[in-house]
């Protein structure tokens, strides 16, 4: 979206340039008497983003405006961006995500945001320094918030200090600059993936600074800089060269500044202060004393830097700083100051903290002063005397037509008559233009608006803004969905940067001690990996333990036969011996149950794919404005998932397709959709529910998305009175309600429908056998659309590809931010600061404590703690009309804590709430565990989760919190931390009887025999079996389970570990290698090693020639290659005929062949050979290939 053609107008009124010049004036004029603000420019508050972004083009500095709140800051960032020519160059300085003094580390995001900004500031000539040559700060816009600028952190100097520009032939040895690199706070990795990460290889050093969109790749020729590129972080393939780089500190907090603040650090009043702070303040005071870097180091920003500089102290002399509004600034400054003091007395009490520790932040006073030295000025109304410069008519608050589309287009329709410039911001673009026309207003919808619109012109512009707003001097007016429809529009969330992990990270780490499965073996202990010499030959393998002490080592070019086990329960699974036939007969006994659960699958299939059904026709105008309409933009996942549905619901047979997907991930919107698209083809829609709490939210979601449509939503619920439940019912049966949700009140007898196309049903599980058996007969008759937040594996989506229609969308939505997890006894201290840390952003707090018995008991001494915050009570004994009241005051912000059990567990999405404290925590499951986190964290701003527990702790549930913590990233940890979720919700689709065998092989093998059972019944139905046709399917069987022909061949192959020195990086990578399945994925693999790795040792070679083997001989249908009396033997699963043995004899010199064997003479190129041979095989030998 493009409006600086609006800017061009401003550009041209005189008082906007008596505006400039003002500013001009203020800020090279000295301060007088400490002054706040030095002027006012009286800016109607909508209007501000717009005039920011005109004096953004046109000022030679940055230009900083501070909010009241963080999220003012963080929305201001999104709205100027909105406006902006250079929307990349209008930055966000984030607040610190612990409160001032609580003991919480910084996240590494919020770190790496300010420390952008901090670069940013400096590069633009900051520090109080004159301008930069070429005004290198013009453009520069910095949004922050009163939280953030009070906050101490590093000094100029210090941060210039740990800055290092690096040009290609510069002479820097790679150990200095990793030395470099610590001490300016990167960490040390396997991969680089995330900024403020760094990690050495051979002869390169990959760096990702944090103010840069990729990371740097450092290719070194001996102690010299040869080269430097960018490079994906998703691939880890290098893009573009570079000839210099700036690398800019990854912390604020720089540990090589401790040994200065020795004295201080040790004056600290430890002796006051219980043990455990006692012990650990003493132990990082040391650290910090020799220069050592360690999680939690902010804490200590006042004794690093005792000057106590802020961003203010960053800023260029013509730098210019613009306040927001003055009276928050101070209520909110003065809130954090009062807060902070009643912290700090409360931890000195409790000896948590030392009575002499300094001040972590300015005062309110002392932030004034400053910014009076900086010559701020107010975009709102000062106290000082004279007038504001723009005064408050020259922009009004634009018309608000609440919805009343007919009211709106009358007045567009006058105001263009009248001479006026009006412009039209929606997501309705389309249909925004569809409805002028008939008002005679003729206009096509537009993405560009870069050059000044005619007076007496209607533009309508495909975007967002927040807010309208009418400028008469330039006969202006800007109308926004939140005028038009009345619609209070969520913040356009910024994109997140689209890129998968590095490729190897999808095989989850196996650490030594787990369980694994191997193909052939069945179950035993990992013990890591071990490198053997045989004769000449050095490997590396996986060595495996089990039962009886006996030990198995699997060459690491067949990793892929061995996988995690998975079982169905925490309970340690049974290992099986070498040479037994324990696991024969329990593979042998789940390979039954996979063919018989993919018979009954496909039956049901076939009988659906014959039934008559009902053919919705393609998509509307109306439904393309609905969805363009959507705030946010879609995931790929939600996309493929929508796509999926219309195509089966314009098929002309019923629709029964499962949409998986956690809570906020996007299924509502891909039903909501479908329902329209049902009542654009006069269908009704019935929307059924588990509770009265999710009927309410999805009834909101529903009017508010539709409000704009002439579409009947209606609610059915044992919460509305009699009489209202008789006037839906009735609407249903005239036909005058078009979409319906409610629970199960919805399958009583006397609701019927005028003609019901589409059913739409959330949590099915929850449902009873009774309402299911009503379910079914549903599905015989309309489309039926089932979403779960259970999540179901991929591996078995894809297993199931054919059998049941299911569309995952596991992907998170932009800009969602991983849940920061702890775990932490009950602490009245710890439940305190979590509850006024989301206060002081603006947000909620669920705290769930699952005893009803003593749950108002429990409310009363939260009250006592947090007397500040507004606590309700909910849970699932209240009468339900009672807990919807609760739920829906609670919903639109009328309490700041809901005290409730676990009634938020199923699909309840309110975006407010980003913290989640958990009492007893110990006594939930992990799935539940994983349910309750996941009701934070929806919106764009960091979401915290405490598990709290009570002592003693059972080993089984310190183990089952710390894998919900160390799972709080959205990829890393994920499979772990979800396999009892994963194993639930494979027990919805294949039925619980299955977690028997489950438990027996584990899942990821039960999941590969299901796929392969699945596709052979599909392949092979109404085929006769035969010879040939076993043996196909028994290459195809390989395949499918990831095995693949055996390798034994005369050549080292292995990763050195000063090729990749981390232990896991390398067995990353054998998994990965043991899964390619061409030639080309092997060559591209080699290529992505030269590149990332530097130039390829032998052993990595031999491993890459192993792999191309393996490859071809699984397409010639070879079931094994190895040595036999210097010779490489080749097994097939056929005998040859003659004719075709005579053949492949006389393909080269040293071939023969004879019944299923083909021998190959190890002489001089043997192995360019066997690669010769077994290209030609794949033509030749018909027989033994897969179908």
């Amino acid at each position: 979206m493009n409006l600086t053609g609006l800017l061009s107008l401003l550009e041209g009124d005189p008082r906007y340039h008596q505006l400039v010049d003002a500013l001009r004036d203020a800020v090279h004029e000295p301060a007088q008497n400490g002054q706040l603000p030095v002027l006012s420019i009286g800016l109607l508050e909508a209007a501000r983003p717009y005039v920011i972004a005109a004096l953004q083009r046109i000022w030679p500095g940055p230009i900083v405006l501070v909010a009241a709140r963080p999220e003012n800051g963080r929305q201001a960032a999104d709205q100027i961006r909105a406006w902006s020519a250079e929307a990349e160059r209008v930055l966000y300085y984030q607040a610190p995500d612990a409160i001032f003094y609580e003991r919480m580390p910084w996240d590494r995001s919020t770190i790496h945001a300010r420390v952008s900004a901090l670069a940013a500031l400096m590069e633009a000539g900051g520090a109080g320094t004159a301008p930069a040559e070429g005004e290198a700060g013009r453009g520069l816009v910095i949004t922050t918030s009163v939280w953030a600028l009070i906050t101490k952190s590093v000094s100029p100097l210090a941060f210039r200090r740990a800055t290092r520009r690096l040009q290609v032939g510069d002479v820097l040895p790679p150990y200095q600059l990793m030395e470099h690199l610590v001490r300016a706070g990167y960490e040390p990795v396997g991969v680089v993936e995330e900024p403020g990460t760094f990690c050495h290889r051979g002869s390169i050093v990959d760096v990702y600074p944090p103010d840069r969109r990729e990371p740097v790749r450092i290719d070194y020729f001996g102690d010299e800089i040869d080269s430097m590129r960018t490079f994906d972080p998703g691939t880890q393939r290098s893009k573009d060269d570079l000839k210099e780089v700036t690398l800019v500190p990854a912390s604020e907090a720089l540990a090589e500044w401790g040994a200065p603040a020795a004295e201080s650090l040790r004056a600290l009043d430890l002796d006051k202060t219980d043990y455990a702070t006692r012990q650990r303040m003493s132990e990082e005071i040391e650290r910090l004393i020799a220069g050592e870097p360690f999680t939690g180091i902010e804490f200590y920003l006042p004794y690093l830097y005792p000057r106590g500089s802020t961003l203010l102290d960053f800023l260029p002399r013509n730098a210019l700083v613009l306040l927001d509004d003055m009276v928050a600034l101070e209520s909110a400054a003065l809130g954090l100051e009062n807060q902070s003091l009643g912290m700090r007395a409360d931890m000195v009490s409790d000896r948590q903290l030392p009575p002499n520790v300094a001040v972590p932040y300015l005062t309110w006073e002392e932030l004034k002063a400053r910014l009076a030295a900086k010559r701020a000025v107010t975009l709102g109304f000062g106290a000082h005397e004279g007038e504001p410069l723009l005064g408050e008519s020259a922009f009004v608050a634009a018309p608000e037509f609440g919805g009343h589309v007919q009211h709106a287009l009358d007045d567009i329709a006058d105001l263009r008559s009248d001479g006026r410039r009006v412009v039209v911001i929606t997501r309705q673009a389309e249909r925004m233009c569809n409805l002028l026309r008939e008002k005679n207003v003729y206009c096509e919808p537009t993405t560009d608006l870069g050059d000044v619109p005619p007076t007496g012109s209607v533009q309508v512009v495909d975007g967002i803004v927040m807010e309208g707003w009418v400028y008469n001097a330039g006969q202006v007016v800007v109308l926004t969905d939140a005028e038009v429809f009345g619609w209070s529009r969520p913040r356009r969330r910024r994109p997140a940067q689209r890129r998968s992990v590095a490729p190897e990270t999808l095989f989850a780490d196996l650490k030594e001690g787990d369980y694994v499965v191997h193909i052939e073996y069945g179950i035993g202990r990992y013990h890591g990996m071990v490198r053997k010499t045989i004769g000449s030959l050095e490997r590396e393998y996986l060595e495996i333990e089990y039962a009886a002490g006996d030990r198995l080592f699997v060459p690491i070019h067949q990793a892929n036969r061995v996988g995690r086990y998975l079982g169905a329960d925490d309970r340690e699974p049974y290992m099986h011996r070498l040479g037994g036939g324990e696991w024969a007969v329990a593979r042998a006994r789940a390979e039954k149950a996979v063919r018989d659960i993919a018979e009954e699958l496909l039956e049901l299939y076939a009988a659906r794919e014959v039934a008559p059904g009902y053919s919705f026709g393609p998509d509307t105008t109306w439904q393309h404005e609905l969805e363009s309409s959507f705030p946010y933009e879609e995931t790929d996942d939600q996309l493929r998932a929508l796509a999926e549905v219309k195509a089966d619901m314009e098929r002309p047979k019923p629709m029964d397709r499962l949409i998986c997907g956690d809570v906020g991930y996007g299924k509502t919107e891909v039903a909501l959709r479908a329902a329209f698209k049902a009542v654009m083809a006069g269908r009704q829609v019935a929307v059924l529910v588990p509770t009265t709490v999710l009927a309410q939210q999805h009834y909101h979601t529903f009017r508010r998305r539709l409000r704009a449509f002439p579409v009947e939503v209606a609610m059915l619920s044992r919460f509305l009175s009699p009489s209202e439940q008789d006037d839906v019912i009735e609407g249903l049966v005239a036909g005058r309600v078009d979409i319906v949700i409610g629970t199960h009140r919805l399958l009583s007898k006397d609701v019927t429908f005028r003609d019901l196309g589409l059913l739409i049903i959330d949590e099915e599980q929850r449902f009873g056998v009774s309402h299911k058996e009503q379910l079914k007969q549903l599905r015989r008759e309309v489309d039926v659309l089932t979403l779960t937040a259970t999540p179901i594996p991929r591996t078995l989506y894809m297993a199931l590809s054919g059998a049941r229609d299911m569309s995952i969308i596991d992907t998170p939505p932009e800009d969602r931010l991983p849940v920061r997890t702890f775990v932490a006894e009950w602490d009245e201290g710890l439940i305190r600061k979590a509850i006024l840390r989301e206060m002081d952003r603006g947000g909620q707090v669920y705290l769930v404590h699952n005893r009803v018995q003593d749950i108002y008991l429990v409310a009363e001494e939260l009250r006592r703690i947090v007397p500040e915050a507004s606590v309700v009570i909910g849970h699932g004994q209240m009468a339900e009309d009672e807990l919807a009241q609760v739920m829906l005051g609670f919903a639109q912000g009328e309490h700041d804590v809901l005290l409730c059990t676990t009634i938020i567990e199923s699909g309840l999405d309110i975006p407010n709430v980003n913290t989640i404290i958990i009492d007893r925590a110990d006594t939930f499951g992990l799935a539940q565990l994983y349910q309750l986190r996941g009701r934070v964290g929806r919106g764009s701003n960091r979401a915290y989760a405490y598990l709290l527990y009570k002592q003693p702790l059972s080993e089984i549930a310190e183990k089952r919190l710390q894998t919900i913590q160390e799972a709080s990233d959205l990829g890393a940890g994920f499979r772990v931390a979800m396999r009892d979720m994963e194993i639930r919700g494979a027990g919805e689709i294949l039925g619980a009887e299955q977690h028997g065998h489950i438990a027996a092989i584990g899942f990821d093998l039960y999941v590969r025999l299901l796929q392969h059972a699945v596709e052979e019944l599909r392949r092979s139905a109404g085929e006769p079996v035969t010879a040939i046709r076993k043996a196909q399917h028994a290459v195809a069987a390989s395949s499918v389970l990831g095995v693949g022909p055996s390798i034994d061949l005369p050549v080292s192959a292995y990763l050195p570990e000063d090729f990749a020195p981390d232990s896991q990086l390398r067995l990353r990578f054998y998994r990965r290698m043991a899964r390619v399945d061409t030639v080309e994925d092997v060559d591209e693999l080699e290529q992505e090693m030269a590149d990332r790795f530097g130039e390829l040792a032998e052993p990595v070679k031999g491993l890459l020639y192993l792999l191309r083997v393996r490859v071809l001989a699984s397409d010639a249908g070879i079931q094994s290659v190895s040595t036999d009396d210097n010779q490489v033997a080749l097994a097939l699963p056929l005998p040859l005929s003659v004719s075709a043995g005579e053949r492949v004899s006389a393909l080269l010199l040293g071939v023969r062949a004879r019944g299923t064997r083909i021998w190959l003479r190890i002489d001089e190129g043997w192995q360019e050979n066997l690669l010769s041979l077994l290209r030609t095989l794949k033509d030749l030998v018909p027989a033994a290939v897969a179908a």
